[in-house]
């Protein structure tokens, strides 16, 4: 028997470290060597999606990276290029207004430990990805959820929302397009939250890591540049390029500019202490950024096929229904209640050998929900879905 001796960790790290059932079945199959098809895999370094490496990497290849020159904000260069970027989408973005970072999780610590006290409130949509409680938990803020309601697309619950802007409340993060739902943020949803946040003295935090990649012929609404409150709007590398392995992302500051110069004097002391962008990603990034199109153009292709081929499978059928996608790298579709949304992903995963999320893995108020990636490549695609729908449509003896 392993001996467990005993230690005081911080509480903030008091989680609870079992696997669940479904991770358990996983892993035993993978063990035995089972081909699974991974309808969940979002990763575009493992799903076909590797760049030409002359393309990538040779950018890498610069002598400037030899010197170093601490810039709190992020090299000038990049944060113009970052700036560039957004002027081509018609957003003006002053460079100084852009703030630098390792990833977004970083982003999201850099602004918790701005805006908020220990045991302060962050408010963040529901359904959302699992990461933001861990984020919550280690930045010593609470973690509270505003519903997402869906009636033929999804919107926000302003009702619910208000319930929960207690006197602690410091933010509302939106995700624009929401992860896993895909809806992007309305310009009625933002002039609401505007006068919320402005009569409140809260700030706006928009995660926009996904914002490229819309699904529909309408256009949607960054809210950097936001002006009526103060707004926080996060991107990066990992998704605008599909690079998660070149670690860089961004936050830029916009509202009344009182408020964004005290934001920005603040930001500038907490980046100093982490110095964590290095040095070539951010000398690659003008030339990554202005290639953005080409970079993005195979992510967008395979998103379209599995998309329509999901549509295509589901149209008519009885036990599902694929819910309205806007954007980003997910569908979910809507399953019959006969059985747990557990029961049903152990079903797929056991005897079909098809691993899917379940909805509560993503914290959906009710219904049952599978949760699929939109990346892997269009024939395991095909394959799964046609597997996972064949069983959905089958009477369920257990």
């Amino acid at each position: 028997m392993t001996k467990t001796s005993k230690f005081n960790f911080a509480r903030r790290c008091d989680w609870d470290l079992q696997t669940n059932e479904i991770t358990r079945l996983k892993e035993q199959l993978i063990r035995q060597g089972t081909d699974i098809i991974d309808l969940t895999v979002s990763n575009p370094t493992q799903c076909g999606l590797i760049f030409d490496q002359d393309i990538s990497l040779a950018e890498l290849s610069d002598d400037r990276n030899r010197l170093y020159s601490a810039e709190s904000q992020g090299m000038a260069e990049a944060r113009a290029a970052v700036s560039q970027m957004y002027a081509k989408q018609g957003v003006n973005v002053a460079p100084e207004r852009i703030f630098l970072t390792a990833s977004t999780s970083e982003a999201y610590t850099y602004l918790f430990r701005l805006l908020a006290n220990p045991d302060d409130t962050v408010l963040f949509p529901a359904p959302s990805y699992p990461l933001f409680n861990f984020l919550g938990t280690l930045n010593d803020v609470r973690i509270n959820f505003y519903q997402l309601m869906y009636d033929q697309r999804w919107q926000i619950d302003f009702a619910d929302l208000v319930e929960q802007l207690q006197p602690d409340a410091r933010a509302i993060v939106l995700v624009n397009p929401n992860n896993p739902t895909g809806s992007y943020v309305s310009n009625e949803e933002i002039g609401h939250l505007n006068r919320i946040c402005a009569d409140r003295q809260m700030a706006i935090i928009s995660d926009e890591v996904f914002f490229d990649f819309n699904h529909q012929r309408q256009s949607f609404t960054s809210l950097a540049g936001n002006e009526p409150a103060l707004t926080f709007v996060m991107g990066g590398l990992s998704k605008t390029l599909g690079f998660p392995q070149m670690k860089l992302s961004w936050i830029i500051l916009s509202g009344p500019d009182d408020l964004v110069a005290q934001a920005r004097s603040k930001l500038e002391i907490i980046a100093d202490t982490f110095l964590s962008v290095n040095t070539p990603v951010q000398n690659a990034l003008p030339q990554w950024l202005a290639q953005k199109a080409h970079r993005q153009q195979p992510i967008q292709q395979r998103i379209k096929a599995n998309l329509e081929c999901l549509k295509q499978s589901i149209d008519g059928l009885r036990a599902a229904q694929l819910l309205d996608v806007q954007g980003g790298w997910y569908a979910i579709v809507r399953i019959d209640q006969t059985r747990t949304e557990e029961e049903w992903v152990l079903k797929l995963l056991g005897k079909y050998h098809v691993f899917v999320h379940p909805g509560f893995f993503y914290d959906f108020a009710e219904g049952s929900h599978l949760v699929l990636s939109l990346l892997p490549p269009t024939e395991r695609f095909r394959d799964g879905v046609e597997r996972m729908l064949s069983r959905l449509e089958q009477p369920y003896h257990g």
